[in-house]
């Protein structure tokens, strides 16, 4: 049996009942892992293709046995639950992405953790130095809370009130 893993998850969504979209995926991820911490939710400026809704997204901890790419197909299956099409620029119900996967680098064709561009995304470095402040990236040997010290703009991320 695997040793159990403390990964880090990013939720979006910026179509629908953004709230709910992410309310339920919190649910059915808790249904096959350890929910942990829950991030506030902040509301966001889409990054990339500007022409779409605002997000709303959080982070959470989760605590799991299950391997990185099961942990991927999951996170895959629920979007997919939600309701999820299109590419990674599209609006969408429910992102889920993997940023954190214990101390581990995985870089495969379908599979990066640490995340490729969570150093420079303050929708997602806000609300992970929220629960885990002192995380450590495997990759540059920061904490979250020295990443997000380093970015400049923040200004588009806002608590959901």
């Amino acid at each position: 049996m695997n040793e159990p893993v403390t990964a880090y998850l990013g939720l979006g969504s910026n179509m629908g009942d953004r709230q709910a979209n992410l309310e339920r995926a919190l649910d059915f991820l808790s249904q096959r892992l350890q929910v942990e911490k829950v991030s506030r939710i902040y509301e966001t400026e889409p990054v990339g293709n500007q022409d779409q809704p605002r997000f709303l997204n959080m982070v959470c901890q989760v605590r799991t046995r299950l391997p990185a790419r099961a942990l991927l197909i999951l996170a895959k299956g629920i979007e997919s639950k939600l309701g999820r099409t299109g590419g990674s620029d599209a609006p969408r119900p429910i992102d889920i992405d993997i940023l954190l996967y214990g101390q581990e680098v995985i870089d495969t064709p379908d599979l990066v953790v640490p995340h490729p561009r969570m150093t420079d995304r303050a929708f997602v470095l806000v609300p992970l130095s929220q629960i885990a402040p002192d995380a450590v990236h495997p990759v540059t040997g920061k904490t979250i809370k020295e990443l997000l010290d380093a970015i400049r703009e923040v200004q588009g991320v806002l608590p959901l009130e």
